[in-house]
């Protein structure tokens, strides 16, 4: 169970607190899904939650134990939007080895079999891949660090309807064995999918029944 408990984020250069008083609960194996415009607040949350920027206030647990910066950054996978634009190996190989050099071939074939590349050529540049293909290979990326919690901000932008449908049925699948948290402003492929749902708002975290995103 990932807990967020009265979360405030208030940079000094900022006159108001980008995220006010947040309360989130999400428990293992369940995908949660917030939605929100740009500039809502949602990168932000995931950033404070993958270690990377720390809150003004509030308490983030993991089951029953109050987490650090440096233990988030432990827990958490987090691939941000357009992740193909920060790939840094020549090859894929390189890729998933990058900071795990001393990983194995089965770790490396595992993590693409969980999301469905296991066919592909592990000295093919990562460049080389279609769109879809390549935020498959982000998602490996991150699973092979096994995280307990993987995050995704806006994992469909950018993508045609088909290959956005085939990433949300792959995270309906990997929701199976990962705990996951979703940002996006379009909900559409992804609110089916969905075990609990939000919106932000000017810093503000609402739940959402998730019918009501398909009105």
């Amino acid at each position: 169970m990932l807990r967020l408990q009265n979360l405030i984020y208030h940079p000094t250069a900022t006159p108001q607190p980008i995220l006010k008083d947040i309360n989130l609960e999400l428990p293992a194996q369940h995908l949660g899904l917030i939605v929100g415009a740009s500039g809502s607040g949602k990168t932000t949350l995931l950033e404070i939650l993958a270690g990377l920027a720390e809150p003004t206030q509030g308490k983030i647990s993991w089951r029953t134990k109050q987490l650090t910066d440096l233990e988030l950054q432990q827990l958490a996978g987090l691939v941000f939007q357009f992740p193909e634009r920060h790939f840094c190996g020549g090859t894929i190989l390189e890729e998933l080895r990058l900071g795990h050099p001393e990983l194995d071939l089965k770790r490396v074939r595992d993590a693409l079999s969980e999301v469905g590349l296991e066919q592909i050529s592990l000295q093919v540049s990562p460049h080389a891949l279609s769109g879809g293909q390549q935020r498959r290979l982000a998602l490996a990326v991150q699973l092979i660090r096994q995280p307990n919690i993987l995050m995704l901000d806006e994992p469909t932008a950018g993508l045609d309807w088909s290959m956005r449908i085939q990433l949300a049925k792959l995270l309906a699948k990997l929701k199976q064995h990962w705990t996951l948290l979703v940002v996006t402003h379009d909900p559409v492929e992804l609110i089916n999918i969905a075990d609990r749902c939000w919106t932000i708002n000017h810093g503000v975290l609402q739940p959402m029944e998730s019918t009501a995103l398909n009105r």
